[in-house]
């Protein structure tokens, strides 16, 4: 039987870990505060964000929420993200994606100051990950590493196959094996014999957004899947990118939709902002 990775049960860990550093630094006169920005009113991600703030309540970190109106310009969000930026007391910046389509998503991302991007999105972020520099991790694949950490799950010299190259999981998800000294290959729309390459994963990360693509005809006997997708279905249900039914009785370890990789996001999240400068 497959191990079954809890991420709520090792996300409840980092935030009470997180809960006793915090209580530490203000101690030593330490504020730490998260700025949270949302323009409009997206359903999920006003849930997305209320989420965030019962996280920083409970670890003891300080937050400002910016609710602004859907017809808000993109100088105006500009122009606030520049205040913040400037203030002191400011530790991190998180502006809510998505924006609305008249807003640069790439732009305000760009203006966030890189030592306060704690979602780890800013080109610098990323290119200090590249180089293996200090700098904020995007939140989803650093969750990815500390479940298989927690889990006394060994990266070093494993063939890890990547499904997904967006900029948010799959290349940040890659560059994050490969400095665990995982072996590391990434898959995408144009890989040819997908199912083959996966069958060589002794981890297998799903990030490829279709509901239970991956079954067990892509899974090698006792492979550890990570599945990063989630989706709802027809019946008001939740499922990922694999089909776990069919993949769980052929790999030794797998992450639940929901219950997975989902409650390790807003963990790094406030990972990033407690050990922000």
């Amino acid at each position: 039987m497959a191990q079954i990775i809890d991420g709520k049960a090792i996300s409840a860990r980092i935030k009470d870990e997180l809960k006793e550093e915090v209580a530490r630094k203000k101690t030593e006169g330490k504020q730490i505060t998260l700025a949270v920005i949302q323009v409009g009113n997206d359903p999920a991600s006003t849930v997305y964000v209320g989420n965030k703030k019962k996280a920083c309540a409970y670890i003891g970190i300080d937050s400002v929420s910016y609710e602004l109106p859907e017809e808000t310009s993109q100088d105006e969000l500009l122009a606030l993200i520049d205040k913040l930026n400037e203030d002191p007391k400011i530790t991190g910046i998180l502006v809510q994606l998505p924006v609305p389509d008249h807003i640069d998503e790439d732009i305000i991302i760009r203006k966030i100051s890189p030592k306060k991007d704690v979602d780890g999105f800013h080109p610098m972020s990323v290119g200090a990950l590249c180089i293996g520099e200090k700098g904020f991790v995007s939140c989803t694949p650093a969750g990815v590493i500390k479940l298989l950490e927690y889990s006394g799950i060994e990266i070093a010299g494993k063939e890890c196959v990547v499904i997904g190259r967006s900029n948010i999981v799959g290349k940040p998800m890659a560059l994050l094996l490969l400095r665990e000294n995982g072996t590391v290959t990434v898959c995408h729309s144009k890989t040819k014999d997908l199912k083959e390459v996966c069958k060589r994963a002794d981890i297998l990360v799903v990030a490829i957004g279709r509901p239970k693509m991956i079954n067990e005809e892509y899974i090698k006997d006792g492979a550890v899947v990570i599945d990063v997708g989630i989706h709802r279905m027809d019946n008001g249900r939740l499922c990922g990118d694999v089909d776990f039914d069919r993949v769980v009785d052929k790999c030794s370890a797998i992450t639940p939709v929901p219950g997975g990789v989902g409650p390790m996001t807003i963990a790094m999240l406030m990972y990033n902002v407690v050990n922000a400068e």
